[in-house]
Formats: C-alpha cells, sequence, structure tokens
C-alpha cells in the first residue's frame, strides 16, 4: 500500500526529476548549483517516499540540509522557490528569534505552529476557489433580494409585512405576476453582472467577530492553556453580533461571496488536511541558525549576540528537528516528516560549534558560493523578475520607455561588485542599493519625464555612480 500527500500537495513537482526541478529553480535562481541539487534530491527523495509501501515510507525520513553561505547568495531563495514548486507549506523563521525555555519570548514549538496557520490558510483558500462558483450564485441572488425584493403572495392568516419581500394579494393572476417580477430579476441580474449598478448603495447585515487580544507572558502559547477564550467570553464583548452597513454593491458582492464561501467550506475538513499536508509536505526555513552556535567552545557563551543561552535555544530545536508532537489549536502535529532546511553565514562561528546532536539532524551539507561579477550581470537579466525587467515595467507605467544597453549592465555589475569587496559583502543585495541610487533621478521625474524615453548606457552609469564608488567613506553609507 502505496502513500500520497492529502490532495493537491506536490501536485507541480510529482513528475519532475531532480535535473528539471534544478532547471525550474535556475529560472528564479542564478548559481548556486551545490545547493540546488541537494533540494531537488531531497524534494524527489519526498516524491519517492509517497510511493512506497507504509510500512516503509513511515520510517524514511527527510535528509535536512544545512546551508553555509555569505549574506545575499540565494541561500533563503532558493527554499522558497522549492516550496512553490512543491506547493508545500513553507515558513522562514529566524533561529534568534527563539529564547530558551524559561525566558519571555518566542518558544520553538510556535514556527509549527505558525506552519499549520499557513496550511489552513492554503486549504482554505484552495476549498474556496472549489466552490466559488456556487458561492457567486448564491451572493447574487442574495444581492437581488436585496436591490428587487421578491414577490410572494400574502397568505390570509399573516398578520406582519417583511420589508424585504413584497407581497401581492390572494387570488390574483399570481402566474403573470411572477413572471413578470422574474423578468425583472433577470434585468437586474444583468446589469448587475454588467456593472451598470456599481454605484448603487445596499444595506447589509455584517457578523461582527471582532475580539479583543489576549497575550501570555509567562512563556506559554495560548494553544498549551487549553481554554478557548474567545468562546469563553466572546458573548461579553458582543462577538458574533451582526449590524448594518452601508455599501456599494460591489463592496456587498465581494462580502456576500466571502460569508457564502465560509458556508461551503467545511473547516474541520480543511483543518484536517492542512495537519496531514504539514506533517507529509511541510518545509520550514531556519535562518540563522550560526547566530545560536556556542563560539569558541562557549556553552552559552562567547560574544555579540543574545545574552539568552544559546545551546539552551539549540537543545530546545533539537525534539522538533528530531520529531516529536506539537499541540496546535487544529490538532496535534508530528514533525518526523517535516523537511527542515537550516542556512547561515558562519563568519565568527562554525558548523562544529552547534551541539553534536543538532549537528546530527542536518547530514546534507552544502557551500554556497559568493557571487561574481558575472554572476551579477546574471542576476540583473536572466531571472523572470529580474531586476532590471521589474524597472522596466515600474516605469512603464508612467509611460516612461527604459532600456538598458548590454554595457549598462555590466557597469552596473562592476559596481556592485566593486563595492562589495570594499566594504561589507551583502551579495544580490547590493544590486538593489546600486539600481536604486542609479534611478534615483528618473523614478523621481519620471511622470514629468519629456521626452519619455529613456535609455542607460555606460556613461549614464558612471556619471551617477562614479563619484559615490570612488569615495569609499561615502560608499559606505549610500551604497
Amino acid at each position: 500500500m502505496a502513500i500520497f500527500l492529502p490532495e493537491r500537495s506536490a501536485t507541480a513537482a510529482t513528475s519532475l526529476t531532480p535535473r528539471e526541478i534544478v532547471v525550474e529553480l535556475d529560472k528564479h535562481v542564478i548559481g548556486q548549483a551545490k545547493a540546488k541539487r541537494a533540494v531537488a534530491i531531497a524534494l524527489r527523495n519526498r516524491i519517492r517516499r509517497q510511493r512506497l509501501p507504509a510500512d516503509i515510507a513511515e520510517e524514511v525520513t527527510p535528509k535536512n540540509i544545512l546551508m553555509i553561505g555569505p549574506t545575499g547568495v540565494g541561500k533563503t531563495e532558493i527554499a522558497r522557490r522549492l516550496a512553490k514548486l512543491a506547493q508545500s507549506p513553507f515558513i522562514k523563521v529566524e533561529a534568534s528569534k527563539f529564547t530558551e525555555v524559561g525566558y519571555v519570548g518566542r518558544d520553538v514549538e510556535s514556527m509549527v505552529r505558525d506552519l499549520v496557520e499557513l496550511a489552513v490558510d492554503m486549504v482554505r483558500a484552495e476549498r474556496s476557489e472549489d466552490v466559488k462558483d456556487k458561492a457567486r450564485d448564491a451572493a447574487e441572488e442574495r444581492l437581488l433580494d436585496l436591490l428587487l425584493p421578491p414577490v410572494r403572495p400574502a397568505a390570509a392568516n399573516e398578520s406582519f409585512e417583511s420589508p424585504n419581500v413584497v407581497r401581492i394579494p390572494t387570488g390574483s393572476t399570481d402566474q403573470a405576476v411572477r413572471e413578470q417580477a422574474n423578468r425583472t430579476r433577470e434585468r437586474m441580474r444583468e446589469q448587475l453582472r454588467s456593472g451598470r449598478l456599481d454605484d448603487r448603495v445596499v444595506e447589509l447585515d455584517v457578523q461582527n467577530v471582532a475580539m479583543p487580544t489576549f497575550e501570555v507572558i509567562a512563556g506559554t502559547s495560548v494553544e498549551e492553556i487549553g481554554v478557548n477564550l474567545k468562546d469563553m467570553m466572546g458573548n461579553m464583548f458582543g462577538a458574533g453580533r451582526s449590524k448594518t452597513r452601508r455599501m456599494k454593491v460591489p463592496d456587498a458582492l465581494q462580502h456576500l461571496i466571502a460569508e457564502e464561501s465560509s458556508k461551503l467550506v467545511d473547516m474541520e475538513s480543511v483543518a484536517r488536511t492542512a495537519v496531514q499536508r504539514v506533517e507529509q509536505a511541510g518545509i520550514i526555513f531556519i535562518d540563522e541558525i550560526d547566530k545560536i552556535a556556542s563560539r569558541d567552545g562557549l556553552a552559552g557563551g562567547g560574544h555579540g549576540g543574545p545574552d539568552v543561552s544559546r545551546e539552551g535555544v539549540q537543545r530546545d530545536i533539537l525534539p522538533i528537528v528530531e520529531g516529536t508532537t506539537v499541540n496546535t489549536k487544529h490538532g496535534m502535529v508530528k514533525t518526523d516528516h517535516i523537511l527542515f532546511i537550516a542556512a547561515g553565514a558562519f563568519h565568527v562561528s562554525k558548523p562544529s560549534d552547534l551541539i553534536p546532536e543538532l549537528q546530527g539532524r542536518f547530514p546534507i551539507r552544502v557551500e554556497l558560493e559568493p557571487l561574481t561579477r558575472e554572476d551579477f550581470v546574471r542576476i540583473l537579466t536572466e531571472p523572470r523578475n529580474a531586476l532590471v525587467k521589474q524597472y522596466v515595467a515600474l516605469m512603464g507605467v508612467d509611460g516612461v520607455e527604459l532600456t538598458f544597453t548590454p554595457k549598462a549592465v555590466e557597469r552596473i555589475a562592476d559596481f556592485a561588485a566593486r563595492v562589495n569587496d570594499a566594504t561589507e559583502n551583502i551579495g544580490a543585495r547590493r544590486l538593489h542599493t546600486v539600481m536604486e541610487r542609479l534611478l534615483d533621478q528618473i523614478s523621481f521625474e519620471g511622470p514629468d519625464l519629456q521626452p519619455n524615453v529613456v535609455t542607460i548606457d555606460e556613461s549614464y552609469v558612471d556619471r551617477m555612480l562614479a563619484d559615490v564608488a570612488k569615495n569609499e567613506d561615502l560608499s559606505r553609507y549610500i551604497l
């Protein structure tokens, strides 16, 4: 008997080989072939595990990955693109956020709870998409009832009138009146769909779901208390009551669609599916793991970091990575088959400074290379979301036709690489500061530029950046 990931998770990657996964990652991240190879194998192994008999699959655990490399070289982006490709629940956390048990701060189990919440949102969005046509039809009917109350014969024993229903006397030509009302309603429906009623205002009963927020300070989460404060105190603060609001037809339609979608989506089923998806396909990216490594062999000590024991945080993270059960408000979640990808620059500390047990839980280690001038040229032009393409699109909104010559792109890469060498190496993030400095004048004057065709060539790049790049002290602040 084979096991399968629930519903639609990982469907985009189920047929991809590791080589094809790398090709997909190449569309967004330049270089770092070793890291891409490692994550492609990890994703493919997850797909292989789905096709194993259940007894064997239960024993096959993910091989967690430790990425080592300076900032701005693509560690986070590789993990994020992998999760998007696999349609897996993905969350990025910073290890330095967490504190040892007993201190005020975020406990390590919150990363799993946050991942479950994200998975619930993913599944709810998918289910809402499945029922969007039904929800829209029902919302349209409710809105038409507000715009044009339905006609219904009055019963003989009725002694009250509803403001939303038009009744006709018993014994009159019911059929003719109903047909006329239906024709009027269909004309109104056409006007609604064509947007001719967008300026009309309707009164809508809106559910009041506002609740005061509660924060538990003693290092415990609300889930661990085991008391549902919303259920216990909801009525006290008016939650669940409705109030009448006036809104335009498009806003009312969207609100009604959301209400109808929530009625059609079974949230218990959503929660179960979300928990299964986290357990079988979840990915947690732990950044800055080097910040909790004990430096110079001093347990919980060192310098330049938080005062809370680093080794204590490592020991708290260890059971999550090893495999444990975390209590969330959507149910118990087993972390045995969640893929953990950790990353850090390890400038001051080194991977061997982590506690041995945690080191053993990240058997795959890949070192990411610093980016070169050639890499910068490719980053500026090749990816789907390349910086040059972004700025061309942004200026196009103001009617400015912006173009970059190949020599200009190379010159920008030269400046970025030179500043990285002379100051702190922040990788591809340097390109953002360089591009903003380069296009500062054009971005400011964009709507008023005449003529509206601008070509960025090598001489323009030199004119805008040369003085700043030459002055090392100035470039530390500006670039």
